[in-house]
């Protein structure tokens, strides 16, 4: 069985939404293994310190994080996986077969956005390569999993940076330009740049457990845009569907409310174990 959980993004400290998460998958691995499959479990970490709003655009926070802190980028990035790992030892969550990271597969990512823009799904433009959502939904059908209708979002998406490069508004970065003063950047063949978000997992789950793998996962968050935006990519690239089943944890709520920073009710995990959180009382 091949599974692939989407990691954390480690410019911060997992939540104990993200434990959750990884827990429900644990727990799925651990029964598959029981039940006498032979499992390969692929759970990436994000560390590349791509720009992370809903169409791979806006802030990034790796490097946001790592200016906060005066470290480099990578620090910032050992500093929380480490910090993850030791949740994960503290939950008693297996470890996956495999964790891949981003930045360990920069070649990966610009070889397949080379294989999407031969196929006539992926343009360049100034230096950025971008998804040509329009271009895929005529040949395949955009939108199969969230069940988003095209126009809506065509209709629906407010101006974002750097839209004014885009062909469409919904087509999301494969490939960003970098400004001089941008940390994390490598060569490309389209210049100096880095990797939008959705296209590491379809790389690394791609390069782990093939074209056609069984189980996809991760939070109920990832649904769309990021998961929605991995089938384009994989089935752009591949000409196949990437998973046969997907499956994604609830979001985790507190007094009847989502867990976010903005309410106040996000809660650490060690706050959880402590017990040392204003709500915890």
């Amino acid at each position: 069985v091949g599974l692939y959980v989407c990691g954390p993004t480690v410019y911060n400290d997992v939540h104990l939404g993200n434990v959750r998460t990884f827990c429900s998958f644990d727990m799925i691995y651990r029964y598959l293994v029981h039940s006498g499959y032979k499992v390969r479990y692929v759970r990436n970490i994000t560390d590349a310190g791509h720009l992370t709003n809903e169409r791979g655009e806006g802030v990034n926070r790796m490097e946001s994080q790592a200016r906060l802190e005066s470290l480099e980028p990578m620090e910032v990035v050992q500093k929380y996986t480490t910090g993850f790992h030791e949740i994960c030892r503290l939950f008693n969550l297996r470890p996956p077969t495999i964790e891949p990271t981003a930045t360990g597969h920069i070649l990966e990512q610009i070889s397949m956005i080379e294989t999407l823009i031969e196929k006539g799904f992926a343009y360049v433009m100034h230096g950025s390569v971008y998804f040509d959502v329009s271009a895929y939904n005529k040949q395949y059908g955009y939108g199969v999993l969230s069940g988003r209708n095209i126009d809506e979002l065509m209709a629906g998406y407010r101006d974002l940076d750097g839209q004014e490069e885009k062909r469409n508004p919904i087509d999301f970065a494969l490939w960003k330009a970098a400004t001089p003063e941008h940390i994390m950047q490598w060569r490309s063949p389209w210049g100096q740049g880095f990797p939008g978000w959705h296209l590491e997992c379809s790389v690394m789950s791609t390069k782990y457990l093939g074209e056609a793998f069984d189980i996809h996962g991760g939070g109920m968050d990832l649904k769309f845009p990021h998961h929605e935006c991995e089938i384009a990519q994989n089935v752009g690239a591949c000409g196949k569907a990437p998973v046969r089943y997907w499956m994604h944890a609830n979001m985790l709520n507190f007094n009847g409310q989502k867990m976010s920073k903005s309410l106040g009710n996000s809660i650490l995990p060690m706050e959880f174990i402590t017990g040392n959180h204003p709500l915890l009382d």
